[in-house]
């Protein structure tokens, strides 16, 4: 079975898992390891994923993966949060990153600069649009787009918070 139809089958079998675990897919890659195969998933839940989360998820999906036999050969199986400054590559993971901080590269000037950050509003087949600033948007063309990862935000502290320290 080629790789990509392969990855496809996994994540198949992976949805009843992911639902019972109350997670969503990220990602999920298989990789050769010299003479093994890792397989990656990469997790997140609304209410921040634990270690107790990809540890539930990786025995559910480990038994899944052994009964069907998909993988022919040893593999080891990698369970984790998708990372604080991830890059998205993938259709999947842009949707998943909407609303969330990023930080895109152009691959040519638009106006004067190649770098942007901002919260990501809308991700499509042809753009990107981010709001730079409260109101402020900027649509990339994903032709020019070269990068994009997830920006660490530091948690806000309410007004009231910084009057009490």
């Amino acid at each position: 079975m080629a790789q990509e139809r392969l990855v496809e089958e996994i994540e198949r079998l992976a949805s009843p898992c992911l639902s019972a675990c109350g997670l969503t897919l990220v990602d999920c890659e298989l990789k050769r390891r010299g003479h093994r195969v890792a397989l990656f998933f990469y997790v997140d839940k609304v209410s921040g994923i634990g270690v107790e989360d990809c540890a539930r998820f990786s025995q559910m999906m480990g038994d899944v993966l052994d009964v069907a036999g998909l993988i022919d050969e040893s593999y080891d199986l990698e369970v984790s949060s998708p990372g604080l400054n991830r890059e998205l590559r993938k259709d999947r993971e842009f949707q998943w990153a909407i609303g969330k901080a990023v930080r895109c590269w152009t691959s040519a000037l638009v106006e004067g600069t190649r770098e942007f950050r901002g919260r990501l509003v809308v991700a499509d087949q042809e753009s990107l649009t981010i709001e730079e600033a409260p109101g402020r948007l900027r649509e990339l063309s994903r032709r020019l787009v070269t990068k994009v990862r997830l920006e660490f935000e530091f948690p806000r502290r309410s007004h009231e918070a910084r009057a009490r320290e």
